[in-house]
């Protein structure tokens, strides 16, 4: 299944959409979840804490998306955070300079390189507007920050272009009162903005986007002092540096030198053994290790976990190494201390960063999950259960001789505890198929035996078995596959 299959399933089960639709003057790159998208999205973020966040008893917060012009300034964000851009000078036409040379040339450039190294691609391969084949323009930065003006003098401040700026100058404080000790992860969850260009196709470049970040703490001199590290040692990771990734396992990687420590190797352990629970096909996915040219201004070593789609590798993640870059920044713009005690050395922590794009990731476990059962004639999104919207479809098969009501009595005990869907419309066969298509992994039909011996069938989403069982025994049937691993 393809990027189209995946978008007509989100659109006709109310997965996701386009923002404001019904209106002409609606801006690209902006998407909204329907019912299905929040049930798949906020159990993906369960499943996030419970394997990275609360895995290593870390801190979550929740900071504002509005920040003040300091801190883009210590950040770098104002300087920095910028694309290549070009406009045609007959129509004046904007596009990114990146994408334009290697759409049309098959020549990739980092969107980090020279403003030179752009413009003598444009003119070494001819590279006119696409729109009316005009010249362009030399090659600029555009900032992608979204600047908002508060109050009546409208006071200059920014939408955050990344969620973890506030956990940098809330450090101080959150390790004092929550009693912090070296290595310390805080998480956070939550939208970020940039004024991209160009957005395009759906979830995968948006300028309104969600963000789980999680920026661990650390001693630098201390970075192979792992006690976890053992537990994922022998976790099989895919690391690319020149041409193919290589699978190995994470105590290979360090002793390999290609991971350059056991602080950073369990870090990439744990989210390689994440993103398998959460339906990826890791035989897919590679962490990146990015040249001097393509890491951010602020990474000292940067991974990316990317995962390969029927429209290319997808990045999910940045695995930055930031070092003490925004702790020394704020810092110094602040005048405020940053410094901690790691028992009795004091130290300016040292930063470790897991970036995770959620739209992307969505995405990508919907088109991985998507498959079309041609011998039965049927679409499925085989999702985890434990991240299905819906947990259990229940199904009456007719509405008449007292089957409606039992059936209702059923769902209204089920749906205490799982997420469940009521349904007494259509042709039996018809509505099994639109549970496989939103990923119920379960549905349960209650028919005249019911009536009898307070008995349902239970159908199977994956391989459409279906056998008898009491209704006593749904509570414990369900919870065991819809709960976590």
């Amino acid at each position: 299944m393809n990027y189209e299959d995946v978008m007509k399933l989100a659109l006709e089960r109310g997965f996701y959409f386009p923002s404001c639709d019904v209106y002409a003057d609606a801006q690209a790159g902006f998407w909204e979840y329907g019912p299905s998208g929040v049930g798949l999205k906020n159990k993906f973020l369960e499943l996030w804490r419970r394997e990275l966040v609360r895995r290593d008893g870390m801190l979550e917060i929740d900071g504002s998306q509005i920040m003040s012009k300091s801190v883009f300034e210590a950040s770098g964000h104002l300087g920095s955070f910028a694309d290549p851009i070009i406009k045609c000078t007959k129509c004046r036409a904007t596009f990114r300079a990146d994408r334009t040379i290697a759409e049309v040339s098959k020549i990739e450039i980092p969107e980090s390189a020279d403003l030179e190294e752009f413009d003598k691609a444009i003119k070494e391969n001819g590279i006119k507007c696409p729109k009316c084949k005009g010249d362009f323009e030399n090659t600029r930065k555009f900032n992608m920050m979204f600047k908002v003006g508060i109050g009546p003098e409208e006071e200059t401040a920014y939408l955050r272009p990344e969620t973890c700026q506030s956990i940098f100058v809330d450090f101080p404080r959150l390790f004092k009162i929550m009693r912090g000790k070296l290595p310390l992860g805080i998480a956070q969850v939550g939208k970020s903005f940039r004024n991209e260009i160009a957005p395009r196709q759906s979830l995968l470049r948006l300028r309104e986007f969600y963000q789980a970040e999680i920026e661990v703490f650390c001693n630098p001199k201390k970075l192979n002092e792992m006690e976890k590290f053992s537990e994922i040692q022998d976790t099989v990771i895919r690391v690319q540096t020149d041409s193919e990734p290589v699978p190995m396992s994470c105590k290979e990687a360090v002793e390999s030198g290609i991971i350059p420590n056991k602080f950073v190797a369990y870090y990439l352990g744990i989210l390689t053994e994440f993103y398998e629970k959460a339906g990826i096909d890791i035989a897919k996915s590679r962490f990146r290790k990015l040249g001097e040219k393509e890491k951010a201004f602020y990474a000292e070593i940067a991974f990316d976990f990317e995962v390969e789609t029927t429209i290319g590798w997808l990045e999910l993640v940045a695995c930055n190494y930031r070092s003490d870059y925004d702790l020394s920044s704020h810092a110094k713009k602040s005048k405020e201390k940053f410094e901690v005690m790691d028992n009795d050395e004091k130290v300016l922590p040292h930063v470790f960063e897991i970036s995770m794009g959620i739209d992307r990731s969505l995405y990508t476990i919907l088109e991985h999950s998507l498959r079309n059962d041609e011998e039965n004639e049927r679409t499925v999104l085989s999702l985890k259960p434990y991240l299905s919207p819906i947990h259990v479809g229940v199904l009456s098969l007719v509405k008449k001789d007292g089957l409606k009501e039992k059936t209702d009595e059923i769902y209204l005990k089920l749906k205490r505890k799982f997420d469940a869907f009521l349904d007494h419309s259509g042709a039996i066969g018809r509505r099994y198929r639109r549970l496989d298509e939103i990923g119920s992994p379960f549905a349960i039909t209650v028919d005249h035996q019911t009536l009898e011996d307070d008995t349902i069938t239970i159908r199977m989403r994956d391989n459409m078995e279906q056998k008898r069982m009491k209704i006593s025994e749904l509570y414990s049937v369900l919870s065991e596959y819809t709960a976590y691993p």
